[in-house]
């Protein structure tokens, strides 16, 4: 009886635990959506700026700007992940891919964390940050995409790093994403190939004024890009963490279900038994 009475609490203990999870995983599928419409609405804009500034980028006087010079210095790493766990390897995988570069290019490097989990890993492990933001909030603000390309973009114009790379989790579906790496600055302008597929712009009053303002702004669009896509896989990771866990709970429940009809059987076994060898000993 003991046996049945704790397989009935494990039964319940799990079932509460099962509650948590289902709704965790209902709250991150809210989530999704929400950051999924502000990414898909995002990258279109995204892409028509990119094809400006690669309009730009093919014209001669347009090439002085600092963010087509690459001077002295480090190679500079934002590495974006998620202020929270419960998302199975998402934060991991992205820290195992800078540790890979760090670790590659002999610590000649800059790192930037973006994401509580993520810097919290990276200081364990010993690695230097230059700059930290954390948390990035439930939603990616524009305003902090800003922030973090302004200060990535100043430090770059001035020659603190020669190069300005991203590494992020991009989102590809809701069971799909994957860990990438983008350089984001020195720009290169385009060649051969490129040049003929490039839409022609007329700008005005000239291309290099266009430059001075489209040129920021580029980088913070992409910026803010970027974060979204972290965000948004971060969501998917953790739904499908989740929902795993809960059908886990649900197998779980089942098995101990099973083991307690097969004590509460052997039980009502045992007690026939001793009914039956009762009366054979009155006989």
């Amino acid at each position: 009886m003991a046996g049945i009475l704790e397989i009935r609490r494990r039964v319940r203990a799990v079932k509460n635990i099962q509650q948590v999870t289902r709704a965790m995983q209902m709250v991150a599928a809210a989530k999704l959506r929400r950051t999924q419409d502000r990414l898909l609405a995002a990258r279109p804009y995204a892409a028509a700026l990119q094809e400006i500034i690669a309009d730009l980028a093919r014209r001669g006087p347009v090439l002085d700007h600092p963010f087509f010079r690459p001077r002295g210095g480090p190679v500079a790493y934002l590495v974006v992940g998620g202020d929270r766990g419960l998302c199975g390897a998402y934060n991991m995988n992205v820290v195992r891919r800078a540790l890979e570069e760090v670790s590659a290019r002999g610590g000649d490097v800059m790192v930037v964390a973006a994401g509580r989990r993520v810097r919290d890993f990276l200081r364990r492990r010993g690695v230097a940050l230059a700059a930290e933001y954390a948390p990035l909030g439930e939603e990616i603000e524009l305003k902090l995409a800003r922030v973090v390309a302004d200060r990535l973009g100043t430090a770059f114009a001035e020659g603190q790093c020669r190069e300005l790379r991203v590494i992020f989790t991009r989102y590809i579906s809701t069971g799909t994403q994957q860990v990438e790496e983008q350089v984001l600055l020195p720009l290169a302008p385009p060649r051969g190939e490129e040049k003929k597929a490039l839409v022609e712009y007329d700008l005005e009053p000239s291309p290099q004024v266009a430059a001075q303002f489209l040129l920021p702004r580029y980088l913070q669009v992409e910026v803010y890009r970027l974060l979204l896509e972290a965000k948004t896989s971060e969501h998917a990771a953790r739904m499908r963490a989740m929902a795993n866990a809960t059908d886990n709970a649900e197998e779980m429940i089942n098995e101990l279900t099973m083991e307690m009809n097969r004590e509460r059987q052997a039980g009502i076994t045992r007690e026939i038994a001793e009914i039956v060898g009762g009366a054979e000993a009155l006989k």
